[in-house]
């Protein structure tokens, strides 16, 4: 019963919120540039009236074109169960740990880039190669980031993270996890193709990234597509700000009562954290692609320095 109840609540609370973040983004651009921008809701009806429309799918394109958005949702959903918003109501063991995550979001990579060469589109070839370089750079600083929590917590599961996290109280007055948390951000913006990495809003055939493996797309299939790619900036966001900035250790109340103020407080550390990365948006430019690494370079600069403090310099103090 307990895991049913945790499940239910995570789709909801991860479906309904993931959406969200995008529109928050949006407005935030938008209120830099002195316009009105869309409202806050205008990603949910734009998902629903894509939902409502039929695919138009190119000759060239085989099954696996076809099938692509239900795997890279289905993916993002998977791992979206893994990273629990709370943990006032977990089952007493998630089968998966941070490796089983990180291989089912490259799973679901793997088959956008897939979908995207399925169709013989030259834009399609060209964002599922500069896709592939981004990964490449960007992944080993995702492993170490996530190893470096684990060993600190002497567990590879994220529940046991968590609580190994609360336990700690506040880990970002130690430098080990502010390092982790830079770094991590830099992660979540390579992850979710935003400036200066990617342009989300771009057409040009020089700066697409996402954008280009997503142009054959249309309706239904672009919007399970585009659902599935938020769900994922979610997933990012959580694990960040669940083992990093832990609050349900603070929560007094019990019962229905502390699970509702703990999805509150949840909510409202995804949104800052959503508000920091649309203000460093605002705040760059698209780099040059070649100039990507040196941005993938500083994050692992950033986990070698943290990896120095705490194992060298006195981890014991943690």
């Amino acid at each position: 019963m307990q895991y049913a109840a945790y499940v239910l609540i995570q789709l909801l609370v991860i479906i309904m919120l993931a959406p969200l973040l995008d529109g928050i983004i949006r407005k935030i651009k938008a209120f830099s540039q002195k316009r009105t921008g869309i409202p806050l809701l205008q990603v949910y009806y734009d998902l629903l009236k894509l939902l409502r429309k039929t695919s138009v799918v190119s000759e060239e394109s085989t099954w696996v074109y076809k099938i692509a958005p239900y795997i890279v949702f289905s993916t993002s959903i998977a791992a979206a169960l893994l990273v629990p918003v709370t943990t006032k109501i977990m089952p007493g063991t998630l089968p998966g740990d941070i490796i089983l995550l990180i291989s089912i979001l490259g799973l679901g990579r793997f088959f956008t880039m897939l979908a995207a060469l399925d169709t013989a589109s030259m834009f399609g070839g060209m964002g599922s190669s500069r896709e592939a370089m981004v990964s490449i750079l960007i992944e080993p600083s995702v492993l170490v980031s996530l190893f470096m929590v684990g060993l600190i917590s002497k567990s590879t599961s994220l529940p046991q993270i968590m609580q190994a996290m609360k336990g700690i109280g506040a880990p970002l007055t130690y430098p080990v996890f502010v390092m982790i948390f830079l770094a991590f951000l830099i992660i979540i913006i390579a992850e979710s193709s935003r400036i200066p990495v990617d342009d989300p809003s771009t057409h040009l055939e020089l700066t697409m990234v996402h954008e280009a493996m997503m142009l054959e797309y249309s309706g239904r299939h672009l919007a399970i597509m585009e659902l599935g790619a938020m769900i994922k900036q979610l997933v990012l966001i959580t694990l960040l700000v669940n083992i990093l900035i832990p609050h349900d250790q603070l929560i007094a109340v019990t019962g229905i009562g502390a699970l509702v103020v703990s999805i509150f407080i949840y909510v409202a550390k995804v949104i800052t954290v959503t508000i920091i990365i649309a203000i460093a948006e605002v705040c760059t430019v698209k780099l040059r692609f070649f100039s990507i690494p040196n941005l993938a370079t500083l994050s692992f600069i950033l986990l070698f320095l943290g990896f120095l403090q705490y194992f060298i310099l006195g981890g014991s103090n943690v």
